[in-house]
């Protein structure tokens, strides 16, 4: 986590919908061009984050009053756009040790044909964006929702009204979250127009009009619910006169229907950095809400409403499972809710997790989504003083050697049951196997070691009363996958492998990491009937190592690279 030393504000959000980055010389000046200063000043600030968006460029015919004036065609140009992440990567170089940074993108709904195809290139555009915001400004008919009172005004003329306007433009949002749900993760400030325009009552009577204007409002939010989407909860309103998007009719029937939030400022100044947190934080509290959502990689983060009542160390625990069990899934499954149980201290989230079970007295989180779940902690867990047979090897901490072990073993037809490495920070490292086979067999494979070894091996035995290895102290531990105990201090990089329970199928694995020059520095492993698996902390180009897990074989039932961003 970034060090900054200025006590944090009482009240703070990680914000979604932030700080709008700038167009510099593209044109139509959109927000904050000072980059730089404005991070320096959420720095002194005490703000452990900082968010910054920008919206994708327009096509020529969505157009605000005034771009028409100037003769502005290529709207929030593709210059500033393509520089956007490179920008945000220099900042991360500067202030990455001070402050957290993350970054999305505000993609502009302009229909479903050209402009779908449009919008898919600009998310392309902007790789490793940690959010997507989904936003609706402009009108079929290419007039603005948030442009004027004239153009407003010029809408509902053409439509024939106050309802029809609205109506219309609840059918578009209807249109975008049906057509972009698996490209973003937030819906934006779903009801904009009364920026110029007054709310219809039936929109403020979700729970009892058979309006088709409330009708259609319902159907919106079941929809948003559907797909697993937030909904911005922005507070740019309330500079704007016209409170905060949603309403709280709107929010209460979110709420009702379990929808996330995600909040945000929408910021377009340096002065209104962070302004009305604390406003914010109680609107969605008087909603019934007492979390709400932030973004990495795109993979939601719970965060407290309220920081007094929880503290913040166990929802980083949380949001730590949440990341990794994600990444087991492909990207339209990441979305689904989980399920939580939770023990120990955990359980005092048991009140605010509708649905969630106890785990008594341990002390753990188990995350759950489906046949397959992470259970996490940070308490480290104690091995059972037992002495147990296997094999103990003190060896160099580099690519290869432990699969040397694994070879040799191999090739005696010997599989490894349960694994325990531990890198010993000092250029060596431990392993503890526990093997089948027989005595005679594992001896050859030792032998075999010892003599085709060369000084990698400092020492490396056989033995009955062995004692298990405690696990490397960290802040966070990996206690099972799929409730196969598998204890590891977690790290940045690792891999999950879950596979054919036979001898030399692990090796592959291993094999193909030495190749690629990655090192294993900690490696568990567990068995459940015909199925292996295995947990590896690695060193190395994470790239590299991704690239092979696709090639294992039909052997490897899951191979999934943790690139976890959630670790300090």
């Amino acid at each position: 986590m970034p060090q900054n030393n200025i006590a944090t504000p009482e009240y703070f959000i990680w914000e979604t919908h932030g700080i709008h980055t700038g167009t510099g010389n593209d044109h139509v000046k959109h927000g904050v061009d000072e980059l730089d200063k404005i991070t320096e000043l959420a720095i002194a600030k005490g703000h452990p984050n900082i968010a910054f968006i920008i919206h994708t460029p327009r096509l020529t015919r969505y157009r605000y009053a005034a771009e028409k004036r100037l003769g502005v065609k290529f709207i929030r140009g593709d210059n500033a756009y393509f520089n956007y992440p490179n920008q945000i990567e220099q900042l991360k170089l500067k202030y990455g040790n001070r402050i957290n940074i993350r970054f999305g993108i505000e993609l502009e709904w302009l229909g479903p044909d050209l402009g779908m195809q449009w919008n898919r290139s600009k998310i392309f555009q902007a790789q490793d964006a940690d959010f997507v915001i989904g936003s609706l400004h402009f009108s079929r008919e290419g007039i603005p929702y948030d442009g004027s009172i004239e153009e407003t005004e010029e809408l509902i003329k053409l439509r024939g009204g106050l309802e029809n306007y609205w109506g219309g433009y609840i059918e578009e949002l209807i249109e975008m979250v049906d057509s972009t749900w698996e490209m973003i993760q937030v819906v934006g400030h779903i009801d904009l127009p009364k920026l110029f325009a007054p709310i219809p009552q039936p929109l403020l009577e979700l729970d009892t009009s058979d309006h088709f204007l409330a009708r259609r409002m319902r159907f919106l939010l079941e929809m948003i619910s559907e797909y697993n989407l937030a909904l911005d909860v922005n507070l740019a309103g309330i500079n704007k006169g016209c409170g905060i998007y949603p309403d709280i009719s709107i929010l209460k029937r979110a709420k009702q229907l379990d929808i996330p939030i995600a909040l945000g400022t929408d910021t377009h100044t340096l002065q209104n950095l962070g302004n009305h947190h604390e406003t914010g934080i109680h609107y969605a509290h008087d909603a019934g809400y007492k979390h709400y959502l932030s973004f990495s990689k795109c993979i939601p983060e719970k965060r407290p409403l309220r920081n007094q009542a929880f503290k913040e160390e166990e929802y980083k625990v949380m949001n730590l499972g949440i990341e990794m069990l994600n990444l087991r899934f492909e990207d339209s499954k990441q979305r689904r809710i989980p399920k939580f149980s939770f023990g120990g201290t955990f359980r005092t989230f048991l009140e605010h997790h509708k649905n969630s079970t106890s785990l008594g007295e341990f002390e753990a989180i188990r995350i759950r989504k489906g046949n397959k779940s992470i259970t996490i902690s940070n308490t480290i867990p104690q091995n059972q003083k037992e002495k147990v047979k296997g094999l103990f090897s003190h060896h160099k901490d580099k690519p290869g050697v432990l699969s040397m072990i694994f070879n040799a073993l191999a090739s005696e037809e010997i599989n490894v049951e349960t694994a325990y490495l531990n890198s010993n920070n000092d250029g060596t490292a431990t392993a503890f196997l526990t093997l089948s086979g027989d005595d005679d067999s594992v001896h050859e494979a030792v032998e075999f070691v010892k003599g085709t070894g060369g000084d990698s091996f400092i020492e490396i035995r056989v033995g009955d009363i062995l004692e298990m290895q405690q696990l490397d102290k960290n802040k966070n531990y990996l206690l099972e996958v799929d409730g196969v105990n598998l204890p590891i201090a977690i790290s940045k990089q690792m891999i999950l492998s879950i596979h054919n329970n036979t001898a030399g199928i692990l090796l592959i694995l291993l094999s193909a990491l030495a190749s690629q020059n990655i090192n294993v520095i900690d490696l568990k492993l567990g068995q459940r009937g015909q199925k292996g698996y295995a947990i590896l902390s690695i060193e190395g180009n994470a790239q590299l190592a991704g690239n092979i897990l696709g090639k294992l074989g039909p052997q490897f039932f899951e191979t999934t690279l943790l690139s976890l961003n959630g670790v300090e």
